[in-house]
């Protein structure tokens, strides 16, 4: 056979391999590609067992009353609340990797005993609250580890001795807070103040200091402005070193008994800084004593408290207003009752005055004439039942506080004058009625508080007059109605309350169109009333058409008989709307409709109502909405937000629901969730949560709120059993694992074939031949057709003179055998193989003529395999091997050593010249002639015999 098909054959061979090699190479980075990006769109949640985190907030629920510090806090938050807990005590280890906390609240609960070494780990630590505890003594060091500490609050608890060193790490503090305490002496303020350089606030009310001395403190100036020494016995008050020489805000009011103090001042430069003073309840053992106090701020006083106090109130008045500098006067709770025309005679400096809670039945027509530069005043909690006509002496008044008062009407004329009026409160009075001309004199009014009163008819009054208004407060009355063209003279007003009426008049008519003028409307509060709908139909004028810049609206909780409906149409015109509040509307459906004019909507409460099931193409108008609150609304599945496209949704609260099952899709439908409620839902603990579980337990990204205490519903072997409880191992299917496994399997599959390609190739091409040829003996056996050839030459290009010189003339013109030839033979157009395995089965033998190039010829050697096969298959000596050289064992291919290990059979060496040549043709000869029986075909020969 000629060397060059056989090449051209491999090449082909070698390129359609090479081609399948990098083929699979693809494959494979693809399926693993593929396999590392399967969870990339997953969302992943998280829950704690005792706290929720907000924003970067950690709140831990005192509803568990937890008796220690959770141990699942994040390390990333910024802040943590425990407050209101049991916590007994704090130790090492407690909050030990925290590297961003900033702020950490441990106020209410029952410690009693900090650990030293507590905070050590808390270097980013600014805010410290241990107020309301149960702490006694405070040892050397318990705040280690707070040097970036600023502000520090242990009030209200009951500590009596602290340790010189307990402090020693506060060297930033700048603010301290030890109120309500059992300090006694100015000595103990002294050894905690000395390891604070940067203190600006010092706050001790309510100790059991009976002596400030200022000597006792430290023997330098410090930086504190502001003194809180109020509500102590104290007796003595003694400045002798210039420890404060920036103090600007004193207090040293409300002892807990009547106890003369001490005023000991000698250098009035030494608080020459303090302008705002409280004195409230202090006895000094006569006025004049009081003056002395008094008259050491002579040149600084600005404000000054003087509440409940026992001397005689005009002379303490005018002695307060003869300082120069006062402006503001505190004057509450003293027993007024009956305010005079000459009370504030002199006050002509005075800007504010604060006559809170002091039993006012009456005001002189005259009492505030001196006071003309009075820009605030307070008078609330008292007993007035009108306006003062007083007040409309006031011109220059800016602040107006008469609540808590019983106040039943307000006249024409009440506020005549106060044209710079900008904050007026009237709430918790008794006023049912607004006349049109009552604050017809309030141009500048931007603050209006008339909540809590007993309103059912506001009239006209705010059809014109209060174009400055920017809050109106009307919510806690009891208006039923608001008529068309009720606000139009509020073109400002930003802000309205109107919750917790009786608004229940025909709205689909005209209620709503009052709100028409109010173009600059961002925030309307409508809860509690009675507004109810029955029908889904459009409105023909809808009510919030003109209010495009109103961004928040709350209309939750309308007490009215029986279910409601919104027409479909009732939110047209608010194009601004971020937040929208349906809570508690007893609403029984949605129409899909409905939201199509809020765009901007970004939080939509729908807690308590009777929805059952909600559309998905209800939310397709507001894809930016990242709250969604749909707890108690009978739900009975979550499925619809796998088609509500709502990928922006980072709150969902959803408790309080009879959906069983949270499926993966669902999850996956929400890749922004941050936080997610679902407590008290009727869960099924079974196979069907198994994904739900895995994600709460082994994911980081959403927080499920409290999941830990999810109980199941269904089935009943586990009602009231946790759901995180539940083992779900055997319903699982290990994602990571299968991926594990599939991809080490591709891997080895292609190390074994690449393998197998490079150490097997001519073994698996051999069987593959093997394979034919036991197809075609399959096929052809039965037919049992005569043979064409006596034998089959088998041949390498190099060798084909020898046999054409040789074996040819001997053996077809000497012996007369048909011999079956390569070139001349073969069909020409039929594939190779179809050629050699024709050719083999067609003769009676195949002779192979062996020599070192014939071992090497790919197509030679796949001649022998096919030869090889009808030897083993027909049991017979088929195959004749002759050999025209010397070749070793060891060179022989695994297919020579094959054939002579099962056949042990002997074969024929081409002698060359000389007088063997004649036996060699005999025997071949006699091998080409067919015998009997296999037995008889062994031939005998006197060659090589290999063992």
């Amino acid at each position: 056979m000629s060397e060059t098909p056989g090449l051209k054959k491999e090449w082909v061979f070698g390129c359609i391999a090479s081609e399948m090699g990098h083929q699979k190479s693809r494959l494979k980075h693809l399926i693993i590609f593929l396999l590392f990006t399967i969870d990339c769109f997953v969302v992943q949640g998280f829950t704690l067992r005792s706290c929720r985190i907000s924003g970067n907030k950690a709140i831990c629920s005192p509803s568990k009353k937890l008796k220690e510090v959770p141990t699942d806090i994040p390390p990333t938050v910024e802040s943590i609340d425990l407050s209101n807990n049991k916590i007994l005590k704090l130790q090492e280890g407690n909050f030990i990797d925290f590297p961003y906390l900033t702020n950490l609240d441990l106020k209410q609960n029952k410690i009693t005993k900090i650990g030293k070494g507590t905070f050590s780990r808390l270097f980013s630590l600014k805010t410290l609250n241990l107020n309301n505890n149960t702490l006694e003594n405070l040892d050397d060091g318990v705040f280690d580890g707070l040097s970036n500490l600023t502000e520090l609050r242990i009030s209200t608890n009951r500590i009596e001795t602290v340790a010189p060193d307990a402090f020693r790490s506060l060297t930033n503090l700048e603010i301290f807070v030890f109120s309500f305490n059992q300090l006694r002496t100015s000595k103990q303020i002294g050894l905690i103040i000395k390891h604070m350089p940067h203190l600006t606030q010092l706050h001790l009310h309510h100790n059991h200091i009976q002596t400030f001395n200022s000597s006792d403190l430290t023997n330098k100036p410090t930086g504190i402005t502001l003194l809180d020494i109020s509500g102590n016995p104290i007796k003595l008050f003694q400045i002798t070193t210039n420890v404060f020489p920036n103090l600007t805000n004193l207090n040293v009011g409300n002892p807990p008994m009547t106890v003369a103090m001490i005023w000991d001042v000698p250098d009035k430069a030494m608080l020459a800084k303090v302008d705002t003073l409280d004195v409230s309840r202090v006895t000094m053992g006569g006025s004049a004593k009081m003056w002395d106090l008094l008259s050491t701020f002579n040149t600084s006083l600005v404000t000054l408290t003087i509440n409940s106090m026992h001397y005689n109130l005009r002379t303490l008045i005018n002695k307060s207003c003869s300082i120069p500098t006062v402006s503001t006067l505190k004057l509450g709770q003293n027993n007024l009752f009956y305010i005079s025309s000459s009370l504030f005679e002199i006050c002509t400096n005075v800007t504010e005055i604060v006559l809170s809670k002091c039993g006012i039945k009456r005001i002189a027509d005259e009492s505030f004439r001196p006071v003309l530069r009075l820009r605030t005043l307070r008078l609330d909690r008292n007993k007035l039942q009108t306006v003062p006509s007083a007040i409309s002496n006031l011109r220059s008044l800016n602040k107006l506080d008469l609540s808590n008062n019983s106040i039943e009407s307000l006249g024409c004329n009440d506020f005549a004058n106060l044209t710079l009026l900008q904050y007026l409160s009237l709430p918790w009075n008794k006023i049912t009625t607004l006349s049109a001309c009552v604050f017809q004199h309030l141009p500048k009014l931007r603050v209006l508080q008339l909540q809590g009163n007993s309103l059912s008819n506001i009239s006209n009054a705010f059809t014109t007059h209060l174009p400055n208004l920017n809050l109106l407060r009307l919510n806690q009355n009891s208006l039923t109605t608001l008529e068309n063209g009720t606000f139009r003279g509020l073109p400002s007003l930003q802000h309205l309350f109107l919750y917790q009426n009786r608004i229940n008049n025909n709205i689909d008519r005209k209620i709503f169109q009052t709100f028409q003028d109010l173009v600059n409307l961002q925030n309307l509060t409508l809860a509690n009333n009675h507004i109810n709908y029955r029908r889904f139909t459009p409105m023909k004028h809808p009510p919030f058409m003109n209010l495009s810049k109103l961004n928040y609206l709350n209309l939750q909780s309308q007490h009215r008989r029986g279910k409601s409906k919104l027409p479909s149409n009732f939110l047209q015109g608010l194009t601004n709307l971020s937040t929208l509040i349906l809570r508690n509307m007893q609403l029984t459906g949605i129409p899909e409709e409905f939201f199509i004019h809020m765009p901007n909507l970004d939080s939509l409460d729908l807690n308590s109502n009777d929805l059952m099931d909600i559309s998905p193409n209800l939310f397709s108008p507001i894809p930016n909405i990242t709250k969604l609150r749909i707890s108690d609304i009978n739900l009975r599945s979550l499925d619809f937000l796998t088609e509500a496209n709502l990928t922006k949704l980072k709150f969902l609260q959803a408790r309080k629901n009879a959906f069983p099952v949270i499926s993966e899709e669902i999850i996956r439908s929400m890749p922004s969730l941050r936080y997610i409620d679902l407590e008290f839902s009727s869960f099924i603990c079974d196979c069907d949560s198994a994904d739900f579980i895995k994600w709460i337990k082994k994911s980081n990204q959403t927080q499920v709120f409290n999941a830990y205490n999810f109980k199941c519903y269904y089935p009943s072997n586990q009602k009231n059993k946790m759901l995180l409880d539940l083992n779900v191992q055997s319903c699982m299917i290990d994602i990571g694992f299968i991926c594990f496994t599939f991809t080490t399997c591709v891997n080895l599959l292609f190390l074994v074939a690449s393998l197998t390609y490079h150490f097997m190739r001519f073994q698996l091409a051999y069987a593959y031949y093997i394979f034919l040829a036991w197809l075609y003996d399959r096929k052809n056996k039965s037919s049992q057709a005569p043979s064409q050839y006596d034998a089959f030459v088998s041949y390498n290009v190099h060798d084909e003179a020898w046999v054409y010189r040789e074996l040819v003339p001997r053996l077809e013109k000497q012996q007369g055998w048909k011999l079956c030839l390569h070139h001349r033979d073969f069909e020409p157009g039929r594939p190779i193989v179809d050629n050699i395995t024709d050719a083999i089965y067609g003769s009676r033998k195949t002779l192979c003529v062996i020599s070192r190039r014939y071992l090497q010829s790919e197509w030679c050697s796949r001649e022998m395999q096919v030869a090889s096969f009808r030897l083993f298959d027909e049991s017979k000596d088929v195959l004749i091997l002759v050999f025209l050289e010397d070749i070793p064992s060891c060179h022989l291919s695994p297919y020579y050593r094959m054939r002579r290990v099962l056949k042990r059979q002997t074969y024929l060496s081409w002698p060359g010249e000389g007088p063997e040549v004649h036996v060699f043709w005999e025997k071949l000869r006699q091998a080409l002639t067919t015998k009997k029986c296999a037995a008889e075909e062994r031939l005998l020969l006197t060659v090589t015999d290999e063992q």
